[in-house]
């Protein structure tokens, strides 16, 4: 029986930064994707995945990524990357988030951010809002481990007193998926809001 939904942030109930590199990459001459391959190379211990555990300054990844993505052909200030995580908010997962809580699930968000201010006061209090709706937050930046860490799970199944097979856990990647399916969770990897919601729907019995 399940009793917990656990959600990702950046990607589920906001819109995918990925969208965002894309338009830097046609805009700047860049290969496509190519900011998203310079997260990939060295995944567990390069700048992205520092600054996600909390371990070095967002003026340090700057340096840091911008060097590592001109050992890959084209050097980028991280601070542009940075700027590009915006996203905006998908109304229809926060409704879904509701419909969900409402009826009883135990709602987490488990999200791979950063530490800081780099958003503005109007866009923290629209994500606030957001976040009060969960009845936990496990942050990489504040718990120093990060998706597709195990212990990032375990810590949120153990804050919300569930096990595993009780959980459902969405996000839009495949690579944060797979541990969670190995650690017995139900997963639904994010394409869109539509398909989210129609998945999700058909695994609760909603209608």
């Amino acid at each position: 029986m399940k009793k917990a939904v656990l959600w990702d942030f950046g990607g589920v109930i906001l819109s995918s930064p990925f969208e965002a590199f894309n338009r830097f990459e046609a805009e700047h001459g860049l290969p496509a994707d190519f900011i998203r391959s310079v997260n990939a190379t060295n995944p567990h211990h390069n700048a992205w995945a520092h600054l996600e555990r909390g371990d070095i300054t967002a003026e340090q990844f700057a340096e840091e990524f911008a060097d590592e993505s001109e050992a890959l052909g084209h050097r980028i200030d991280g601070g542009d990357v940075l700027a590009l995580l915006a996203g905006y908010v998908r109304p229809d997962m926060v409704e879904l988030l509701d419909r969900v809580k409402a009826a009883g699930y135990k709602v987490a968000c488990l999200t791979n951010n950063i530490g800081g201010g780099h958003v503005s006061s109007e866009r923290a209090d629209t994500i606030t809002d957001i976040m009060d709706r969960f009845d936990i937050v496990v942050e990489s930046s504040k718990v120093g481990v990060r998706k597709p860490e195990p212990r990032f799970y375990e810590i949120a199944c153990e804050l919300l007193g569930v096990q595993p097979a009780e959980c459902i856990f969405l996000d839009d990647l495949g690579i944060n998926l797979k541990p969670a399916a190995a650690m017995g969770m139900t997963t639904i990897k994010v394409t869109s809001a539509e398909q989210a919601i129609t998945d999700l729907h058909a695994l609760l019995g909603f209608t």
